[in-house]
């Protein structure tokens, strides 16, 4: 896979304001860890292999165990594996990304604010929809893993 462009080189501007957004989220009160764990499951989601490759390295750099990020993607059927608050956030971070399938259902709503109060469930909407832009610009444009980066300089 060779990078097409670097996106950061030619709109600076505009890869300055998406990490704006994610400053924005991560200074939202939000815990770190839900929010990655919510970005991997969307990047896996999309097929995003650059940012599936970045999610994972954090994660782990955090102290997440192998166990849990190894069933992130079949997280309904790992038991009590993921928290109440876990499971809501990576459910609404499927139905959100799925948007055009989905329509983002009433019961889909209605279970996250059950979990979440208002302004945490819009900060989890914005975190979800910039790692859904992330996504889409990563695989436009065809960023390297870090992993495949190590493998070619071997």
């Amino acid at each position: 896979m060779t990078r097409r462009i670097d996106y950061n080189h030619i709109a600076p501007a505009g890869a300055r304001a998406l990490g704006g957004v994610y400053a924005y989220v991560m200074q939202s009160g939000l815990p770190a860890e839900l929010v990655e764990l919510v970005y991997l499951r969307i990047s896996q989601i999309n097929n995003c292999a650059y940012c599936l490759d970045m999610h994972t390295r954090d994660l782990l750099k955090k102290g997440e165990k192998i166990d849990r990020l190894a069933l992130v993607q079949a997280w309904r059927e790992s038991g009590n594996l993921f928290d109440t608050r876990e499971r809501a956030a990576l459910a609404w971070a499927e139905t959100v990304t799925r948007v055009a399938e989905t329509n983002v259902p009433d019961e889909a709503y209605q279970a996250a604010r059950a979990i979440f109060e208002e302004r945490e469930l819009v900060d989890l909407t914005i975190a979800i929809g910039l790692m859904n832009a992330y996504n889409r610009i990563a695989i436009s444009f065809r960023n390297t893993p870090q992993a495949a980066l190590a493998k070619a300089s071997d």
